[in-house]
């Protein structure tokens, strides 16, 4: 159904004019709670985490005219009850571009005041201004590396009927790492590209069948927040784990990368926002 939350009414695949003038209005919220209806996700969420933005291309101007960068970085809590667009919040932060602020701090009160009313929850930002930008931090995923196995793969759709458990033994904790993960946006079909990370607790899960599920998202088209659902809720479904964390971190696109982190147990801390190789 199209409505006017609905992807299809975003600005993803059209043409659009950069603002001159700063315009929250940008920003297009669509409602979560659409697509954790199609997974049986309904009352009490089985899981927590945060969606994590980063935003390399921001800019605005001093008080005096001039031109002042920066990078951004959002934690929206998965319990909003709205995801936003990742074209309009580009379009949004190039509205920033000639707008004059007295200094970092009120670009970051003004960007977390925006967001939060957009997402419908309070969002945390912090503000890298160019004097700290060495201090970014850089890292890959840890976890036994799924890559390394030398599967066939026929069906490209996600197909839980694919994972199994090797119940005979006893249980283990385990962390595992794919950089296969790749999905399309669900307007245009443009390909998003991802590394995941599984941590669990539970029986064993197959690793070949693992690795062939998460290929099967390579000509699924889903939102990246949306597909992390959907490998967290398959997973916690088939294989019945007692402790889940599912993370991916997506390659940017329009400057913006989008890296959503969901888990049941309350001793995963969140993860480091460490930027990887790809992004």
């Amino acid at each position: 159904m199209n409505t006017p939350e609905s992807p299809a009414n975003s600005p993803l695949g059209k043409i659009s004019s950069y603002a001159a003038d700063y315009d929250p209005e940008r920003l297009f919220a669509m409602p979560r709670a659409d697509q954790r209806a199609s997974l049986g996700i309904t009352g009490t969420l089985p899981f927590f985490g945060m969606d994590i933005w980063n935003a390399y291309e921001m800019s605005w101007l001093n008080l005096r005219g001039k031109p002042q960068v920066g990078m951004a970085t959002l934690q929206v809590p998965a319990d909003s009850p709205y995801i936003v667009e990742s074209k309009s919040m580009k379009l949004y932060m190039n509205s920033l571009n000639q707008l004059r602020m007295a200094g970092p701090e009120a670009v970051q009160s003004l960007l977390q005041a925006d967001l939060s009313a957009a997402f419908g929850a309070p969002v945390q930002l912090s503000l890298t201004t160019s004097d700290s930008f060495g201090q970014t931090l850089m890292g890959e995923l840890d976890g036994l590396l799924l890559d390394r196995l030398d599967i066939e793969v026929t069906d490209y759709r996600p197909d839980p009927a694919l994972l199994k458990t090797h119940t005979a033994a006893p249980p283990v904790q385990e962390t595992l790492v794919s950089h296969l993960l790749k999905s399309n946006c669900p307007v245009t079909n443009q390909p998003d590209w991802a590394s995941v990370q599984i941590r669990y607790t539970g029986h064993a899960i197959d690793q070949a069948a693992l690795l062939a599920y998460l290929i099967g998202f390579r000509q699924h088209q889903e939102f990246h927040e949306h597909c992390v659902e959907r490998i967290f809720m398959d997973l916690l479904t088939v294989c019945k784990p007692s402790k889940l964390m599912v993370l991916a971190r997506y390659t940017r696109r329009g400057g913006i990368d989008i890296n959503p982190w969901r888990s049941n147990f309350s001793l995963s801390k969140m993860p480091l926002n460490a930027r990887n190789a790809r992004q």
